[in-house]
């Protein structure tokens, strides 16, 4: 049984895009993988004067939100708010403690109250807010424009990328980007598979072609998890995709430029490590150990979109016999 989960701010913007080009509800839907009825619903609800604008659709949908969340907090006693406030010393956020509670206590609080608890802490002086992801907007991407497209050879467009990945039907196919630090010199090799939503995070001493390569195949050979497809940025660093379908036997394929969504599963993880690292620290600092668990920790949190079970536990239960590749 999927479960329901609101519009986001970046689904958001795209509905407002498709419809400036007069896309159909049907492509809207297709397009983010969503219910022709929910397209509809969000329009006809957050539709302002001048036509459907993301930022204030968004802004219409979190305060209505609010309003119920602020009702349902005053119910909320003083044991349940003492499980949550673990859950936010254990870095989890507050959609990740509100669907914990349900699948182990079965408790019902929402995220909304959870995040209206945070900052009427915050007013009076404490400290849960310190606990919460980061909000700040993810700056675009410009580097991997149109031109560095063409220093990829025999670049395969993800056009040409299997249905079943969209579909997210079956373990294996993984998407992947670098993050680096201020230097531009050292770097994260950052692998997420689609399906489990499994971290791998791997530090090179630089982003060259060789070194990302060869972290690619040494991480998912060590793993030893299914690897069918690799979405991934267009960077000079993937030249040598070809070296990992060789090695792996798994086929490369490059986002759009500037579709940065076409990758969102590693672009929100990548926001995830980064609440760990933050941008301008340097790598130097920070060792393979350090990543490793930092990847424990994304990888044993209960996760909405996976009904509230860990990473971990899904690419477990799916090859058990790599159960001692996977950290417990």
């Amino acid at each position: 049984m999927e479960t329901y989960t609101h519009l986001t701010l970046e689904e958001r913007y795209q509905i407002e895009a498709m419809l400036r080009v007069a896309r159909k509800w049907e492509e809207i839907a297709q397009a983010l993988g969503r219910a022709p009825s929910t397209i509809k619903r969000e329009v006809r609800r957050n539709r302002g004067v001048r036509g459907y604008r993301a930022q204030a659709a968004d802004a219409l949908a979190c305060a209505r939100l609010r309003s119920r969340a602020q009702a349902n907090a005053r119910r909320i006693g003083p044991e349940v708010w003492e499980l949550v406030h673990r859950g936010l010393e254990r870095g989890w956020t507050p959609e990740q403690i509100s669907g914990e509670l349900r699948l182990s206590e079965g408790i019902e609080v929402s995220h909304e109250s959870i995040y209206l608890h945070v900052y009427e802490n915050k007013r009076r002086g404490g400290e849960l807010w310190r606990n919460l992801p980061c909000k700040k907007a993810r700056r675009r991407r410009h580097g991997a424009g149109r031109a560095r497209r063409h220093l990829i050879p025999n670049r395969v467009g993800i056009e040409q990328r299997p249905a079943i990945v969209d579909r997210k039907g079956r373990r294996g196919d993984w998407e992947g980007d670098t993050i680096v630090d201020g230097s531009h010199r050292e770097a994260i090799v950052s692998l997420v598979e689609r399906d489990t939503m499994y971290v791998v995070l791997s530090k090179v001493s630089r982003r060259t072609t060789e070194q990302v390569c060869g972290a690619i195949v040494r991480s998912l050979k060590a793993l030893g998890a299914p690897t069918h497809t690799l979405t991934l940025d267009n960077g000079s660093e993937f030249c040598g995709h070809e070296r990992i379908t060789e090695q792996l036997g798994m086929r490369c394929y490059f986002a759009r430029p500037y579709a940065a969504w076409q990758r969102g599963l590693n672009e929100n993880h990548n926001g995830l490590v980064r609440r760990y690292i933050p941008k301008k620290s340097s790598l130097a600092q920070y060792t393979q150990a350090d990543l490793d668990e930092i990847a424990h920790q994304l990888n044993h949190r209960p996760r909405k979109t996976l009904g509230y079970r860990t990473p971990t536990a899904l690419l477990m239960r799916h090859s058990p016999r790599k159960k001692s590749a996977l950290r417990n």
